[in-house]
């Protein structure tokens, strides 16, 4: 029971972190209705950038890790939305009203110029950092000296995703870039009609979820204590997995979807063999989306006539 307990803390944290990713799936695919097959990438080039700004602030002799944990975060949300803006100013603003293949063709092209830009830039090594995070709270030691811990940068991950959550969904609930949003969601061309500035609105999309993507980089790092070029890759399609369980197209359903990735891998990869932790996860999916099409918390798309 204390084995399973560690676990199931591990795979929150996992999934919190493939959460993240997965909202920026989702919010793309609600309102533009195409998967940005790039935003794996985006999350790596976040990491990147947190690590860049982290070695630059040490070598300015700064010493405060509240302040340099705040200053690379801040940092690394504003260049990788800054990534993000251009990637669908470049890539997909073009291509939008073209055939249904051609932003999806693309998105991925953009996701190996991201990728090779990042090992041509960084070098293909990985890129490892002391632990800045130490410390933690031990939670029950059983009697054969098995030991449940908690440590100081899991909590850190998991209070992080959920504030994030919660004002993301206040943001598109209650405001009027979130109306905007949910009207371009239903109808551009009638959005547009009523005023609603739909080439800022789709931007601000892509903004939103790069600055997302930034974060998980950022937990990312701080966690594993590490980066590399191609880590974008998998973990983008973790989260796109993590988007379509959960249901794409809803912010609560990515981040379930993130949570049940996360705890099928940590537990597969516990109790089984870790090389088929992949394989599990992937077949759940297609369990699942057998039996619930939409996902589990999707909505029937409704055709439009």
């Amino acid at each position: 029971m204390d084995y399973f307990a560690q676990q199931l803390i591990n795979g929150l944290v996992l999934g919190s972190i493939y959460g993240l990713i997965a909202i920026g799936y989702t919010m793309v695919y609600g309102i533009v209705g195409m998967i940005n097959f790039a935003h794996g990438d985006v999350f790596m080039i976040g990491g990147f950038i947190a690590l860049i700004t982290f070695l630059i602030l040490i070598s300015l002799g700064l010493t405060a890790i509240p302040v340099i944990l705040l200053v690379v975060l801040l940092v690394a949300m504003a260049i990788t939305a800054l990534y993000g803006w251009t990637i669908e100013r470049i890539a997909y603003r073009p291509l939008r009203h073209s055939f249904r293949l051609a932003p999806m063709l693309s998105a991925i092209g953009m996701s190996f110029v991201l990728t090779n830009y990042s090992q041509v830039a960084q070098g293909a090594r990985v890129k490892p950092i002391p632990p800045f995070i130490t410390g933690g709270y031990t939670l029950h030691e059983s009697a054969d000296g098995f030991v449940i811990q908690l440590s100081n940068i899991q909590i850190m991950v998991v209070i992080t995703t959920i504030v994030l959550l919660a004002i993301f969904t206040w943001l598109v609930s209650h405001t009027r870039l979130g109306r905007d949003m949910r009207a371009c969601e239903q109808d551009q061309t009638m959005a547009a009609l009523l005023g609603v500035d739909v080439d800022r609105t789709i931007s601000m999309t892509f903004v939103i979820g790069a600055a997302l993507a930034a974060v998980a980089g950022f937990m990312y790092l701080l966690y594993y204590g590490l980066v590399d070029f191609f880590m974008g890759f998998v973990a983008g399609i973790k989260a796109f997995t993590a988007a379509v369980l959960g249901g794409i197209g809803s912010l609560p359903g990515a981040m379930l979807g993130g949570l049940a990735i996360g705890l099928i891998e940590t537990f597969w990869s516990a109790y089984f063999s870790v090389e088929y932790k992949d394989v599990a996860a992937f077949s759940i999916l297609i369990v699942v989306l057998i039996f619930m099409p939409t996902g589990l918390l999707g909505r029937p798309e409704v055709e439009k006539v």
